[in-house]
């Protein structure tokens, strides 16, 4: 780019954004329209041609470094870097991921999910809220300021995200590489649209999985029922104490704490869910407590007899698989242990399980005072036109993490084009295009203020 329509550093960058916007919509929808999912059993030829795309792009918005960190089991990782246009200028690090999950169930989509297709102010398609409206972000910031931003950049696009993959444990092994000073992590957006969130707390998640076997196989019910110990009911007892009768967690020692944030209403929470009408929201407390700042046990998973095929016998094998989500605080092994504990406490009916703890991940709670975020609330205000609220979120982004430690004294912001009633992994996912345009907006005035505000020094 030659820079001739970018906007002054010190400037206001919506006009430039407006004259930006046709040319980002047309590439976020050719990069909707491709299927990179990076999951087993599905082509990597998409993944890479999402790739390509992408480095094609950044070398248009101005980035002349760019490499491709092609690592063991795992898509390609795209890092691309700007560096400082002063000495006294500090470096952002910029995160996305151009993978997105399967679109599940192609008959609940109201249209072929990789074709983008036109709604009320926006797009539909899979991945297009989650990441690749925030990929599109990143680039328009670029755009704007003719390749030129007021900061050092460095570019981080994941290209295996929403699998998991060993990426999320390399920026410690090279941390020259993702040395910044701050980082917007953009696989987040608002409370809801139109509402500017920082997200500052992701919860810690782990995984265990519970067992018990009792009979060598499967007898009658009418000649062995009411003796013969019940492999099934020695299970759901078990798994009915890790809540008590409000539905809160009941494991003692997992950290729960008030939550002082923006969070969602009751009724906003239960359309977000699709929560049946009359039915009552599980837990005590703040939804923020509930949701953010304590834990959450779930059941993903159950190996028993199916209904469809039950017979009149006694359950000789069950099996539970669950996963835990603890306070960002927490360390993920202490949060798992005392799960493991207390479900090896037991003995229901006098009967041991076997415990299996899983994978852990741990959580992140951000650090809000320092002149990034300063920078930062300026920008979403200014973008959105009112203060931004702080959130949590109960998922898990483990990579931020492992760019934390490889640099330890860089402020992570995390904010971005989705919002919550984006339908993110589910069908008809879609982004606004207001969304977009404010993210784009705030993202060009923050690293303006942000950049002015680390040359003061204040």
């Amino acid at each position: 780019m030659d820079g001739t329509d970018a906007i002054d550093p010190n400037g206001d960058p919506r006009a430039a954004v407006d004259r930006l916007m046709d040319g980002l919509r047309s590439d976020l929808e050719r990069l909707a329209a491709i299927p990179s999912i990076a999951f087993p059993g599905y082509p990597a030829e998409p993944v890479r041609e999402a790739h390509d795309l992408l480095v094609g792009l950044l070398r248009g918005a101005g980035v002349e470094h760019i490499e491709t960190l092609d690592l063991p089991d795992t898509a390609p990782v795209i890092f691309g870097e700007i560096p400082p246009p002063t000495p006294d200028a500090p470096t952002v690090l910029l995160y996305s991921h151009y993978d997105v999950q399967p679109p599940g169930d192609e008959s609940l989509w109201k249209s072929p999910p990789f074709e983008p297709t036109a709604i009320e102010g926006g797009l539909r398609a899979r991945g297009i809220a989650d990441d690749k409206s925030n990929v599109i972000a990143h680039l328009g910031m670029l755009r704007a300021f003719g390749g030129r931003p007021p900061v050092g950049v460095k570019i981080v696009f994941e290209g295996q995200e929403e699998y998991g993959s060993p990426f999320d444990a390399y920026p410690p092994t090279d941390p020259d590489r993702f040395a910044c000073d701050a980082m917007v992590i953009a696989d987040l957006g608002n409370l809801r649209p139109g509402t500017p969130t920082l997200t500052t707390g992701l919860r810690g998640a782990a995984e265990v999985t519970v067992e018990v076997r009792t009979l060598e196989e499967a007898r009658h019910s009418g000649e062995f029922g009411g003796a013969a110990p019940d492999a099934l009911l020695v299970l759901l007892k078990a798994l009915a104490t890790l809540h008590d009768v409000h539905g809160d967690v009941a494991v003692e020692g997992l950290r729960r704490d008030p939550w002082t944030g923006a969070g969602y209403t009751d009724e906003e929470f239960r359309e977000l869910a699709g929560v049946e009408e009359g039915l009552p929201l599980l837990g005590s407390g703040t939804l923020g407590e509930r949701l953010w700042s304590g834990p959450a046990i779930t059941v993903i998973g159950l190996d028993v007899p199916s209904v469809a095929g039950a017979a009149s016998a006694v359950v000789p094998h069950a099996r539970a698989k669950l996963n835990l989500r603890f306070h960002p605080q927490q360390d993920p092994r202490e949060a798992q242990d005392l799960l493991v504990r207390h479900l090896r406490s037991l003995r229901p009916f006098g009967i041991a399980l076997t415990v299996t703890p899983g994978d852990t991940g741990p959580g992140y709670e951000a650090s809000t005072g320092g002149p990034a975020y300063r920078a930062a609330r300026a920008a979403l205000k200014e973008a959105w036109g009112t203060d931004a609220s702080y959130v949590a979120t109960g998922g898990s982004i483990p990579l931020v993490n492992g760019l934390a430690q490889a640099a330890p004294n860089a402020e992570v912001l995390l904010f971005g084009a989705q919002d919550n009633l984006c339908n993110l992994h589910a069908p008809n996912e879609r982004v606004l295009f207001s969304e977009l345009h404010a993210t784009v907006v705030a993202m060009c005035a923050f690293v303006r203020e942000y950049a002015a505000d680390f040359r003061s020094g204040s």
